[in-house]
């Protein structure tokens, strides 16, 4: 009888250090602190190198994944990073931010065993570790370009990932790319909306850095609709995208939510990371400082801004959710390390209202709280409230982290662009058009707030279509 040789034993996935949580919760620094080479190669040698590598289709922006770590397990990092770079132009920034769990490790074959291949990690090893030694390089991933083509010229509204990506995909392709930004510094929320210590500053602009070296000029303090109109832009160039997010806040609509010390996330957000509150006093940009935090909402802006509010000082810090740990939408990473630095949850609670003082100064919020009853329609169980529970939580910084909406100003000056109920820009699922020809658009103006790897792939699928019509 013949016997069959057992399966060799996966390793178990190799963690990444981290910045201990009584150090981290007192600097702004990435608390995430990479691989080294030999726990990168290790940890490559995990990937089994499946013949029909599902991983990719969980990728966004196709990076094909299997080829870089087969690279990457023998050691050749240049190789693995023009491979990540033929799909992916902000690997860097991919590496750390992108929700793997869901998308590529989540279609890994090993996710069964509990512990996918860490995709993301070796993504952020590669493009930290590779210096690109030429424009070229750094937004191709090899050492030619494209020769560039005075004759044509794209425009994007925006330099969040969206438009960084249509840019980078132009800009390979000879194109010459003009990026008009809102804002005093390119990067849109990659820069105003991530903390430093999960994205660092220098990592974003060293991405930018490489755009800008292959011929993309950045047009700052240019806001979409106001300084520069879509119809303007097509006078002068041959397309245009507009990636300019969804910037405008929602809020709970409770009586005393006009209390001073009550801020959306992206206010809170904008002021310490854009703004460098967290430099303070050498940076004359302070944050409204709070001893007593509550965070509202449950999702990655929520767990920054509660992490965020640690680091500037306060005592005490709270997340307040009106369903359980269970449905929490963050990823498992940050809502761990939120945890480890001592972010608080209040489940199962709702606000009723803020409370505030004779000056109109926040001092605490009223929370009902709740149950879990049938599902709704979403298919999550609806939270209800239970009679007569209601108890006061000390607060004299709020912040709003419920989600965003579509800002009106491009829109409201571009009524040729069709917009779906929701407010948003409606666009051809194919190539990323709107209803105006040789417009486009894509990420969370298209989509409502969403993913950067996602608003990447919408910039990507546009930017190859714009190649596509312009070269042709």
């Amino acid at each position: 009888m013949e016997t069959k040789t057992p399966k060799k034993p996966v390793a178990p996935r190799v963690d990444m250090p981290c910045q201990p949580a009584e150090v981290r919760r007192a600097n702004f620094d990435e608390v995430a602190l990479g691989y080294t080479k030999e726990m990168a190669i290790e940890e490559a040698t995990r990937c089994l190198q499946c013949k029909k590598p599902l991983c990719v289709s969980g990728c966004p922006v196709e990076v094909p994944i299997r080829d870089f770590i087969r690279e990457v397990a023998v050691g050749n990092m240049d190789a693995a990073y023009r491979i990540i770079k033929s799909t992916n132009s902000l690997p860097a920034v991919c590496g750390r931010v992108c929700p793997q769990e869901h998308q590529c490790e989540g279609k890994c074959v090993l996710r069964a065993k509990g512990q996918p291949v860490a995709i993301g990690r070796l993504e952020r090893f590669v493009a930290d570790t590779y210096i690109a030694t030429s424009a070229c390089e750094q937004v191709t991933g090899t050492n030619s370009c494209a020769l560039p083509r005075g004759d044509l010229k794209v425009a994007c509204i925006g330099s969040g990932p969206s438009s960084l990506t249509c840019a980078g995909v132009c800009a390979a392709a000879g194109i010459k790319v003009d990026v008009y930004e809102a804002l005093h510094e390119p990067g849109g929320v990659l820069i105003y909306g991530i903390p430093a210590f999960r994205l660092p500053k220098n990592v974003v602009a060293t991405e930018i850095d490489g755009l800008r070296l292959a011929g993309v000029d950045f047009h700052l303090n240019s806001v979409g609709g106001r300084t520069v109109e879509v119809e303007e832009l097509l006078e002068t160039h041959h397309a245009v995208f507009i990636g300019v997010g969804a910037g405008l806040p929602m809020f709970l609509g409770v009586p005393g939510e006009n209390l001073v010390g009550v801020f959306s996330a992206n206010e809170y957000l904008t002021r310490v990371n854009l703004g460098r509150a967290y430099d303070f006093p050498n940076q004359d940009t302070p944050a409204f400082p709070g001893k007593n935090v509550t965070v509202f909402g449950a999702g990655n802006v929520a767990m920054d801004a509660a992490r965020t509010a640690l680091r500037m000082g306060a005592e005490s810090v709270h997340i307040v959710y009106r369903r359980t740990r269970a449905e929490m939408p963050a990823r498992l990473e940050e809502l761990e390390h939120a945890e480890e630095e001592g972010v608080q949850f209040a489940m199962l609670s709702a606000p009723l209202r803020f409370n505030g003082n004779a000056e109109m100064r926040l001092t605490s919020v009223t929370l009902q709280k709740m149950e879990l009853g049938e599902p709704d329609a979403s298919g999550r169980r609806r939270p209800v409230a239970i009679e007569g529970e209601v108890f006061d939580l000390p607060t004299d910084l709020a912040v709003v982290a419920l989600g965003t909406r579509s800002n009106p100003i491009l829109l409201d000056a571009t009524p040729k662009l069709k917009q779906n109920k929701w407010g948003y820009i409606e666009v051809n699922e194919e190539t990323g058009e709107t209803s105006i020809p040789n417009v486009f658009a894509g990420g969370d103006i298209v989509t409502g707030a969403a993913t950067v790897i996602l608003a990447m792939g919408a910039g990507r699928k546009a930017g190859q279509e714009i190649v596509r019509r312009l070269l042709k």
